[in-house]
């Protein structure tokens, strides 16, 4: 059982009503024995074996309590060392049960269904208020970046481009320790419904060959460089192992936002596209980028979950 509470005005753990409430509901299901079998019976210890509750409830409660203590404080903590103003919202914990993925309306190519083509889509479906981060091409590499989403544990996919990841594989090797997933963001990120069947293969097989190279698996999500692409470049996405192709529903830069939709905001489910990218091409760092995307998630009451989770 997960049980949060989380207070309105700042988002602070109210770990002693947690207590409280687990505790309530302990007392309940022991006096009401509702420990039960499968036909409902109620399950008691084998004969000469020890009640299997070791421990007394409340220092199993005091120590739960600890435990929700302990690590909001360091997410605070580490909120108030990176210079937000909120502390980032903890998600929910991946569906049991991942949600159907297909092809946004107007976003399919002839033949989606019958060929069964990587689908194209910039939002999951879920009525989660969840938001996934998405990170394009490597040519920032910013150990900042780094440590800020380490300390602060926020989920994010990379998006990788052989001809900017290749002078230094290194940094993201250790973005994959912490576990972030590397996905495929072809060769040299070129305009791909501009070139052959064959041509985009390459630009596609030839990433997933660079992945596989230096990072131990062939990844199985791809996006189209520019959001770009045909029937050829998820036909030979297709034939390199991939099976979705997200694109994106907001993009975000170190100074501003950007929307696809009319509402100009977020949803659940929205996937958020960012670039690693630094002080020569923004007007900041890929820190500075990282706060002015939480501080809007979190202002609006999202949690950043991890896409692969759900897909």
């Amino acid at each position: 059982m997960r049980v949060v509470v989380q207070d309105d005005k700042n988002g602070a753990f109210r770990v002693s009503r947690v207590r409280c409430v687990i505790a309530a509901l302990a007392v309940a299901a022991i006096a009401s024995g509702c420990a039960q079998g499968g036909d409902g019976t109620a399950v008691r210890p084998a004969p000469g074996q020890p009640n299997p509750l070791h421990a007394p409830p409340a220092r199993a409660l005091d120590s739960y309590a600890g435990k929700l203590r302990a690590e909001y404080a360091a997410r605070a903590a580490a909120a108030r060392r990176w210079g937000l103003e909120k502390v980032p919202l903890t998600p929910p914990r991946p569906p049991a049960r991942k949600p159907e993925i297909t092809a946004r309306d107007g976003f399919e190519v002839h033949g989606q269904e019958e060929l069964n083509l990587p689908p194209v889509f910039t939002t999951i479906p879920t009525e989660q208020k969840v938001v996934f981060l998405t990170i394009d091409d490597g040519s920032e590499k910013d150990p900042a970046f780094l440590r800020m989403m380490s300390d602060l544990k926020i989920p994010y996919t990379a998006f990788l481009s052989g001809y900017l990841i290749k002078d230094d594989y290194g940094y993201f090797k250790k973005m994959q320790g912490r576990g972030v997933v590397l996905n495929n963001h072809t060769l040299h990120h070129p305009y791909l419904p501009g070139l052959s069947y064959e041509e985009q293969k390459h630009e596609i097989c030839g990433m997933q060959d660079v992945i596989e190279s230096h990072y131990g698996k062939r990844p199985t999500v791809f996006r189209p460089p520019y959001g770009n692409y045909n029937q050829d470049t998820l036909r030979a996405a297709k034939a390199c192992g991939i099976k979705y192709a997200p694109i994106w529903d907001e993009e975000v830069f170190v100074d501003h936002w950007e929307y696809r939709e009319w509402d100009q905001g977020l949803h659940p489910g929205d996937i958020v596209l960012t670039h690693f990218r630094g002080p020569t091409d923004w007007a900041g760092t890929m820190p500075d980028m990282i706060r002015r995307f939480l501080k809007k998630v979190t202002d609006e009451g999202y949690a950043v979950a991890r896409l692969e989770d759900y897909l």
